[in-house]
């Protein structure tokens, strides 16, 4: 029996309004949460001093050490992923003879979008090396500093060695994370080394690459496990990193909740589809900035870190000898949480003296 004009109209209808309610639930479900801006109406209030960038947006900061004007060594500190201001890694085993003796003055920020730092939706590896610039000229530190960058803070490293290199007196990327897309790896080491991954952070990674637009989706969706670094899964971690985890975990604890306050998406899922998209360049077609010994560029890796491959370290430091490559027997992506490590670190990267764990 044919079916009637009134009876097929209905029907369209109905799959007209199945559509569009699909698409709006894709659309909601893809679609980020708009951020709760620091000392906006609603938003988290503003505790910690900022200054404000050329492009309107605030930058927050922390001060330690010697006083700034007595200070011989004046670095700047990057944190790492899911991190803040307060994280400053050098610092948590850092004697207070060491930074008397030698005169330190760090400064360390929250990273656009962490904290109380303004998002940025354009950043690029290339703004925040220029963030940073500006950030020393306003605070005053003079025409050189140093730049120090743990785990995903060491991909900013890599952007202050490529854009602001005369800016610096000296670098040091503890344990930076890897982009496994960077063109020069071997494609044997990167495709090895990215399955050696946890299944849950390969199809991570895979969608921030590919399908950024995804990403908010992919890590807010119930249907997967999702990134297991943002989940803050043992899994991800060796020997040396469950003994210090807690630790790690102890020093967050006063301030977590500010890490990702302004909403997870500026924050965790801008990182991971900047830190694993399409660079500008590749660190590794990088030239020495102190090519006449007036400074030092040092790379510290575990060769039981969990999260960052050490294979793709030492090919780094192959394809680029002028990097002063340490590696740690045993070390794990903490490894900078261990008793002691703060002032080893320090006086090997100021004073050139030797390495010993």
């Amino acid at each position: 029996m044919a079916e009637s004009p009134t009876t097929s109209g209905m029907t369209r209808k109905i799959l007209v309004l199945f559509l569009i309610g699909l698409l709006a639930y894709v659309y909601q479900a893809i679609t980020p949460l708009p951020p709760k801006i620091c000392g906006s109406p609603g938003g988290p209030p503003i505790t910690a001093p900022r200054i404000k960038l050329s492009d309107g947006r605030h930058l927050a900061y922390k001060e330690q050490g010697v006083p700034k004007d007595e200070a011989k060594y004046k670095i700047v500190f990057i944190h790492g992923f899911d991190g803040c201001r307060h994280d400053v890694v050098i610092a948590s085993t850092l004697s207070h003879d060491v930074i008397e003796s030698l005169g330190l003055y760090i400064v360390s920020i929250d990273r656009p979008g962490y904290g109380e730092s303004d998002p940025h939706p354009q950043r690029t590896p290339k703004s925040l090396a220029l963030d940073i610039e500006e950030l020393a000229d306003q605070l005053e530190l003079g025409s050189k500093f140093y730049v120090v960058g743990f785990s995903m803070g060491g991909q900013v490293v890599w952007g202050c060695l490529k854009y602001i290199p005369h800016r610096l007196a000296g670098a040091a990327l503890l344990t930076p994370v890897v982009n496994y897309w960077w063109p020069s790896f071997p494609s044997n080491l990167s495709t090895k080394s990215y399955y050696d991954q946890l299944l849950p952070d390969q199809w991570t990674l895979r969608v921030a690459h590919y399908i950024p637009w995804l990403t908010y989706w992919w890590n807010t969706q119930k249907y997967f496990p999702s990134s297991s670094v943002a989940a803050h899964s043992p899994d991800i971690f060796k020997t040396q990193d469950m003994q210090l985890g807690p630790r790690f975990d102890g020093s967050q604890e006063k301030y977590r909740a500010q890490i990702r306050q302004q909403g997870e998406f500026e924050s965790l899922h801008r990182d991971v589809n900047i830190g694993f998209g399409t660079w500008e360049f590749d660190p590794m077609d990088l030239k020495n900035p102190f090519d006449k010994n007036e400074g030092s560029v040092h790379l510290w890796q575990g060769d039981e870190d969990g999260l960052v491959p050490v294979i793709l370290q030492r090919y780094i430091a192959q394809k680029l000898p002028w990097i002063q490559y340490h590696e740690i027997k045993g070390g794990g992506h903490l490894f900078p949480y261990a008793d002691g490590m703060g002032d080893k670190l320090i006086k090997t990267f100021l004073l050139g003296e030797k390495f010993e764990v």
